[in-house]
């Protein structure tokens, strides 16, 4: 699982860079809980969010496929997919608003997790058939 393992790697910097976007902006604004009503606040905490609810099932979905034996190219295409798009996607969160770059993100984003569970779902056809 070394190729995911790269990706759950560089995508975790990214995680943890959103964390500490977070922490500084309750810092900040001085708020402990939600988003005080802030919506440049809101926005940071939910660029967060958003990474949290999509990058670890895609790389639950990715480890699946490389234990199973996917291709190396077609692994290093759904990580980049993921990675670029949640850059994208962050920097609209953190430096715009930016539709398009948030659309780019999101773009990315639903195609790595898209493809990476057709192939786990391709990958668990041969069960169904015994």
């Amino acid at each position: 699982m070394l190729t995911t393992a790269l990706y759950a790697g560089l995508l975790g910097l990214i995680f943890f860079f959103l964390s500490a976007a977070v922490i500084s902006g309750r810092r900040k604004h001085g708020i402990s809980l939600l988003d005080g009503g802030n919506n440049d606040f809101a926005r940071t905490i939910r660029g967060h969010a958003n990474f949290a609810e999509y990058v670890p099932i895609t790389l639950i979905l990715m480890g699946i496929g490389e234990v199973n034996g996917s291709p190396l190219t077609f692994l290093h295409v759904v990580g980049l997919a993921l990675l670029v798009g949640r850059i994208a996607h962050a920097w609209a969160f953190l430096y715009g608003p930016n539709i398009f770059a948030r659309q780019v993100g999101m773009l990315l984003t639903f195609a790595a997790l898209g493809i990476a569970a057709a192939n786990c779902i391709y990958q668990g056809l041969p069960v169904i058939s015994g």
